[in-house]
């Protein structure tokens, strides 16, 4: 399987790429190893995300910011796995909560096993991680447990809704929560268990924020304008379950006729109209303003790392928030 898209081969020199293409080797093993743990029946659906595949960004920044210190070691690689099985336990309750029919391009597990099985799984997975991560130390397990906190926050604020508060601000908030703060905790980790200078914590964390951010405002771009081979689902698939996103929201600001009745053909999309409400949404100006407003975050992460020593990790982490704008899936 290759383990980095096209977008994300040209994140620093060819030495430490090389370096990390080789370590997301061994990490993917060990997530494979980490998701098969118990009998064919419960492996079946514990391992059905993992095995569909997926970029491994989580895991990727992990080894990438260990090279702010000593690189890759056994504790940095644990990280590595932590981070993405944490990830995918989000995804079988996310899946759940939003009722997604697909996932990386297989059907999600909710629709093969039922809601059930599939937030069990995903419980299972949130166990794994913290059994993995309750062996590096204090500050990592900590960490962890606080994005965790965070993660079903950002989940539970969604689910309730924007309430009196602003809908945009509440969105990029639940954003921070559900996405910012799991990449975040990848660009410490990495860093941390690699003994790097505590000063790069917080313009790591803050990066990290940024990035998930400008990550999750770009697939909000690639819902409405990829197609299913390009990024493993229907188009038009939050619109649909009513999710929320940027266009969606920035959409609310345009006074014309035009726009207010394409804002309101969204809030009752259906299967009959998705075609047609996702074609018009295309060719508004709105997309075009989505696109500024996602691009400004990432330009916001690369700020975050000014206090960074100069050289290639720094140079990599750049091309990576640029890259998470830079994509199709």
């Amino acid at each position: 399987m290759a383990l980095l898209p096209p977008q994300f081969k040209k994140l620093g020199d060819s030495k430490l790429l090389k370096q990390i293409e080789t370590d997301l080797e061994v990490v993917e093993t060990r997530i494979q190893t980490a998701t098969t743990q118990t009998n064919s029946v419960v492996d079946s659906m514990s391992n059905h995300l993992a095995k569909a595949g997926g970029k491994r960004l989580r895991p990727l920044l992990v080894l990438l910011t260990s090279h702010l210190g000593s690189g890759t070691n056994s504790d940095v690689s644990d990280a590595a796995v932590v981070m993405e099985v944490t990830h995918l336990a989000t995804l079988y309750h996310d899946d759940v909560m939003d009722e997604a029919s697909t996932r990386r391009g297989v059907d999600a597990a909710h629709v093969v096993w039922g809601n059930n099985i599939a937030i069990l799984t995903g419980d299972l997975l949130f166990a794994r991680a913290a059994n993995i991560v309750s062996h590096l130390g204090t500050e990592a397990l900590q960490l962890q447990a606080q994005v965790f906190e965070q993660l079903v926050l950002g989940q539970l604020h969604e689910t309730i809704g924007p309430g009196d508060s602003d809908p945009l601000q509440h969105y990029l908030d639940v954003v921070r929560d559900k996405t910012g703060s799991l990449i975040s905790l990848s660009a410490r980790l990495g860093a941390l268990l690699a003994g790097a200078d505590d000063a790069y914590q917080e313009p790591l964390r803050l990066y990290g924020e940024r990035v998930g951010i400008a990550f999750q405002l770009a697939d909000d771009l690639i819902d409405i304008r990829a197609s299913k081979k390009d990024s493993g689902k229907v188009a038009g698939t939050d619109i649909l379950a009513g999710v929320p996103t940027l266009p969606a929201l920035l959409l609310t600001a345009y006074e014309d006729e035009d726009s207010k009745a394409l804002a309101s053909d969204i809030a009752k999309a259906s299967e009959a109209n998705i075609a047609s409400v996702l074609e018009r949404l295309r060719n508004h100006p709105v997309i075009a303003k989505a696109e500024e407003v996602t691009d400004s975050w990432a330009d916001m992460a690369v700020d975050a790392l000014e206090p960074l020593p100069s050289g290639s990790v720094k140079s990599a982490l750049e091309a990576f928030a640029r890259a998470v704008v830079d994509r199709k899936g």
